[in-house]
């Protein structure tokens, strides 16, 4: 609880960043990496950026179709296949405003994790005193080794290079839809109300989905936690975990929850991934394109999407590589956020929307949060 209480200001800020650098510049994050870093750098990153999101679809696409098969039965391959189709065809065919609305919508799954929390008995007084105590409830048996990388794939998945190119990808898709607004991006006072809508947009995302974390660390915490469960391979085995501590309400929203959120993930997985590539190619890119105009920025789509439905078919612990590709989410971060804030800054760049001062504090302090838990991580291991 208390990462989630740390980082929720500083995810703000960089996603702040990060949805002001697409607009302003009109390129996306890698393409404006590529203008700050050495090719061979950018490269690097992108390339760890693939390989992360592609084993969180492998892992997104393999709870999902657990979950269904928790659900109504039925064969858990014909499940993967299916859920990895779906999410193909629904990012090839669907147009970009279709494509954001169902997003936009299956964002109301993430509430079923509220609603676990809700149906179930939580000690808060306890909670919160744990919480801000955190060295006093180390689980016994943990090492520092251990406890440090947690803390980094904590912060890995919150504060997560993916949400940082989606975002700024999303600011370029806009003005390539309203080619009159990119016109008007000089003219101070609708740049003023602009970057005050990505502010408030960001607000409200990033409090949205900490708090939704929140209800998810807790519900562990009082149901499994709290009843001696603490080796879970599957999100499966969790919402299985559920069912005699919880309840049959709280196992089957939690199943439907995997299912919504993977749908909601993948998409967002396999497009920052293109995104990234394309914009390190020079390639056309967009959900606004149609497959033949963006060959390429599709292939990656069908490609990430694809790997991580083979992969989620063989048997592997699909929460371990969770956890490992959110450690290299954390450990690429630090890079990123370095050259993300140096473009920030930057008037050749940026012109005159340069950050704020007291965005820069956050920026930074978000940075410095990020590199201090690696390196207790690499120090410690």
């Amino acid at each position: 609880m208390w990462t989630l209480l740390l980082t929720t200001p500083l995810m703000i800020g960089i996603q702040m960043l990060s949805a002001r650098i697409g607009w302003v510049t009109g390129q996306g994050l890698a393409a404006n990496i590529a203008r700050v870093c050495p090719r061979w750098l950018t490269l690097a990153l992108v390339s760890l950026l693939v390989v992360a999101n592609t084993i969180n679809i492998a892992a997104d696409i393999g709870a999902m179709a657990e979950a269904v098969r928790l659900l109504v039965g039925g064969p858990h391959l014909v499940y993967i296949v299916a859920a990895g189709a779906l999410c193909i065809l629904g990012q090839v065919y669907f147009s970009y405003e279709r494509t954001v609305r169902v997003l936009k919508w299956l964002t109301l799954a993430l509430f079923a994790y509220v609603a676990v929390v809700m149906s179930v008995q939580v000690p808060w007084r306890e909670a919160i005193q744990a919480s801000l105590r955190p060295w006093a409830v180390v689980p016994a048996g943990t090492t520092a080794a251990d406890y440090a990388g947690m803390v980094v794939a904590v912060l890995g998945t919150t504060i997560s290079p993916y949400l940082f190119f989606w975002q700024a990808a999303q600011e370029v898709e806009d003005n390539h839809r309203r080619p009159e607004a990119t016109r008007l991006r000089d003219h101070p006072a609708y740049a003023a109300e602009h970057l005050a809508r990505i502010k408030q947009d960001t607000y409200v995302g990033m409090l949205l989905s900490n708090a939704v974390a929140l209800c998810i660390v807790v519900a562990t915490a009082v149901t499994l936690h709290q009843h001696g469960i603490t080796r879970i391979q599957t999100s499966a085995q969790a919402a299985e975990a559920l069912r005699p501590v919880a309840g049959e309400f709280a196992f089957a929203v939690f199943a439907l929850g995997i299912i919504g959120t993977g749908l909601l993930a993948v998409p967002v997985l396999a497009g920052s991934a293109a995104y990234a590539v394309s914009e390190l190619f020079g390639w056309k890119a967009g959900l606004s394109r149609g497959f033949r105009e963006a060959r390429g920025f599709y292939a990656i789509i069908v490609a990430a999407t694809g790997i991580g439905t083979v992969m989620s078919v063989f048997e592997v612990d699909p929460i371990r590589a969770l956890v490992w590709s959110a450690i290299v989410n954390g450990v690429i971060s630090v890079p990123i956020m370095v050259t993300m804030m140096w473009i920030g800054q930057s008037r050749r760049l940026m012109g005159e929307l340069t950050m704020s001062r007291r965005h820069r504090v956050f920026g930074w302090a978000a940075t410095g949060v990020m590199a201090a838990a690696v390196a207790v991580m690499v120090l410690t291991s």
